[in-house]
């Protein structure tokens, strides 16, 4: 059945993003969202005003265990940031607008950086559990399907009807990542490599992650890549990462299996390092510039 978009619309965002503002502590540059097992993210902030999903109006509900469901403000090395503690899935069985709508809610609040973690499966044979992965590209499985979150009749007042994606995930803040890395001693496990997405929630087969890692995919997870396609679509810059929870099984005679305890132990042994990554990053973000990811340099068509 087609879809109306309008409950996902323009709308319904700005008088969401209004509701939040009038009570929200600061007007955030920065939009944080937090993948599995890494929520401790919004803890960093310092005073700190907390919306549960189901308080604010129109917002989706975040139903896995790992995700916790709160929008929370505050200042993180001083600048204004909203975190998002849980993220909606296409799994969970939300129509993909609904998946992506808070990122819009970011922009209309006056985002200008987006940051995403998630938690992936390794494909890269060189990658290890606990590696760091800076996402440099994506493959978009669902929207080869045609299953993409622009789908549907487009809001020019967020963005372009056709946006451009080969420059989706900014370079100066990779670069500034590694940077920040080096500094703080993690280069022996920051990697930089291309995330595919897939649909969810069962796990990858092992022909599946072998016809992946033939495509050039370094690692594999169920999130993100739709929240990128809108961030870019409504202007905002990008960066993501990802946290090789476990390794993706690639032959038949391994007696390994892939479970959601192993993704979340996982994150709470790297997510120290990940907050201060991530923390150092912020701080070094210029904000409020007029330095707008791409618009000097829109994709030909």
């Amino acid at each position: 059945e087609f879809i109306d978009s309008n409950i996902y619309g323009y709308e319904e965002c700005k008088a969401t993003a209004d509701w939040l503002l009038e009570q929200a502590p600061v007007r955030p540059l920065v939009g944080i969202v937090c993948g599995s097992g890494l929520g401790g993210l919004a803890d960093m902030l310092k005073d700190q005003k907390v919306f549960k999903y189901s308080d604010i109006p129109n917002f989706p509900q975040s139903t896995v265990h790992g995700h916790a469901g709160q929008l929370v403000f505050g200042t993180l090395k001083g600048k204004p940031c909203v975190c998002m503690r849980g993220r909606f899935h296409l799994y969970e069985g939300y129509p993909i607008q609904k998946t992506t709508m808070p990122i819009r809610i970011f922009k209309l609040m006056g985002v200008e950086t987006v940051i995403l973690t998630n938690a992936a499966g390794g494909l890269n044979q060189d990658y290890k559990v606990g590696d760091v992965m800076i996402i440099k590209d994506h493959i978009n499985m669902p929207g080869f399907a045609g299953n993409n979150p622009l789908c549907g009749p487009n809001e020019d007042r967020f963005g372009t009807r056709f946006p451009c994606m080969s420059d989706a995930y900014d370079r100066k803040l990779q670069q500034l990542a590694q940077a920040v890395g080096a500094e703080l001693g993690y280069s022996d496990f920051l990697r930089e490599g291309v995330y595919c997405v897939l649909g969810g929630p069962s796990f990858e087969t092992i022909a599946e992650c072998r016809m992946l890692n033939r495509l050039g995919a370094d690692a594999v997870g169920m999130s993100t890549v739709h929240e990128v396609i809108v961030a870019r679509h409504c202007g905002m810059r990008v960066f993501a990462l990802s946290l090789i929870t476990n390794k993706a099984v690639m032959d038949y005679g391994s007696e390994e299996k892939a479970n959601h305890e192993e993704v979340l132990q996982t994150g709470q042994q790297r997510s120290l390092q990940l907050l201060k990554l991530v923390s150092t990053m912020v701080a070094r973000i210029d904000v409020g510039d007029n330095y707008k990811n791409g618009e000097a340099h829109h994709c030909e068509h």
